[in-house]
């Protein structure tokens, strides 16, 4: 009698001014395929955190992991993703900095997308986005009362993650996925194409913004179940 693949689990990595909840669309329908879940909760203070915080959680996991980032979690799953129980890598309209590069050294080089102007610094080494930020730019495809809702509930970002560098992206020697949002307003979309050529990734370009994972979480949990059936397949 033929053996059932093991499936591996999947762990979810947030992007900036968000949470775990950001995944809320895409987790049931991982779920009804019968794929364990875990999203991350990423303070995102500083790569080094975010990192550390994703590690404790492929710490509590059996097995092989897909590792997906979103955006800022792209750059999380870079150096996060260098554990040895990730044996795929999922980057939704997120960077991906290779060794010794920072997100910062990706934002610059494309012209800035519009949402980069109405970034609200406080300060104090803290960036959020403002409102019209959220609607005109980052959930422009979602109604406005959810971007307003995301507006609302964001958690700062500190500015001070634009300069931290990767050690060592996992991109490098692991399969991967990129999903790119041709309608992004706040990651170039030249750049992650040129990410996704980069990592030599199986590319999917959805006509969405930013939040793909909300707007089209049946397009976005499809290509993360592909990457679970081509590791279960190998391993």
């Amino acid at each position: 009698m033929a053996v059932s693949p093991v499936l591996p689990t999947v762990v979810l990595v947030h992007g900036a001014w968000a949470d775990g909840s950001s995944w809320q669309r895409v987790i049931p329908l991982l779920l009804a395929a019968d794929v364990a879940v875990l999203a991350v909760q990423n303070p995102t203070t500083s790569l080094a955190d975010d990192v550390a915080a994703t590690a404790r959680a492929l710490a509590a996991i059996d097995g092989p992991v897909v590792l997906v980032g979103h955006s800022w979690g792209g750059a999380v799953i870079t150096q996060a993703g260098n554990d040895p129980k990730v044996k795929a890598l999922v980057y939704v309209a997120a960077f991906a900095p290779k060794a010794g590069e920072t997100v910062g050294d990706q934002v610059g080089r494309h012209e800035a997308p519009p949402a980069l102007g109405k970034i609200v610094d406080d300060g104090a080494g803290f960036l959020t986005l403002s409102a019209q930020g959220w609607i005109e730019d980052v959930a422009q495809d979602l109604p406005e009362i959810e971007a307003r809702v995301l507006c609302a509930t964001q958690p700062p970002l500190a500015a001070s993650t634009f300069g931290d560098k990767v050690d060592q992206a996992a991109w490098e020697s692991r399969p991967t996925w990129y999903l790119v949002s041709a309608q992004d307003r706040i990651v170039s979309v030249a750049l992650e194409r040129e990410l996704a050529a980069a990592m030599g990734a199986r590319t999917i370009e959805l006509p969405a913004g930013h939040l793909s994972l909300l707007s089209q979480p049946e397009s976005v949990a499809s290509a993360i179940l592909d990457a679970v059936r081509s590791v279960a397949a190998s391993v």
